[in-house]
């Protein structure tokens, strides 16, 4: 999976490169290929923690941060600085993903909740007895 998350996570650094961003990447994995200097403007190789990340944050001081590009790892620590007030006191804007979002997903009866009425009664009665669902 590190691969797909590196891959992904390099075109996320190219894209704000080509919108004319500055980009800080926060990766203890050196051998991965979003921690090339010739994609993000800053490379920190430490440990993605709330202590690391907020030490980061205070000496960058950006404006915003994408928690869904860093895995499950990612999506961990940036819900619990959320949770933290991380995020509000130091004036950093979570983009993409929602931390609700993020929350509902993770939790299998939010989920549900969420998906509860989300879809006609009749949703699945048009798939043959027998077949399988992705999930």
């Amino acid at each position: 999976m590190d691969v797909v998350f590196s891959r992904l996570g390099s075109q996320a650094i190219k894209a704000l490169k080509e919108a004319g961003k500055k980009s800080i990447l926060i990766n203890p994995n050196i051998a991965t290929i979003q921690t090339s200097h010739f994609l993000a403007d800053e490379v920190y190789y430490l440990p993605v923690t709330p202590e690391y990340v907020s030490h980061v944050i205070e000496r960058e001081r950006p404006g915003g941060i994408f928690l869904t590009f860093g895995g499950q790892t990612g999506l961990n620590v940036g819900v619990q600085m959320d949770k933290m007030g991380i995020f509000d006191r130091m004036g950093v804007k979570v983009l993409g993903t929602p931390i609700k979002t993020l929350e509902t997903s993770e939790d299998r009866d939010l989920f549900a909740k969420a998906l509860n009425g989300s879809y006609p009664p009749d949703t699945y009665q048009h798939y043959p007895s027998g077949s399988q669902l992705l999930t």
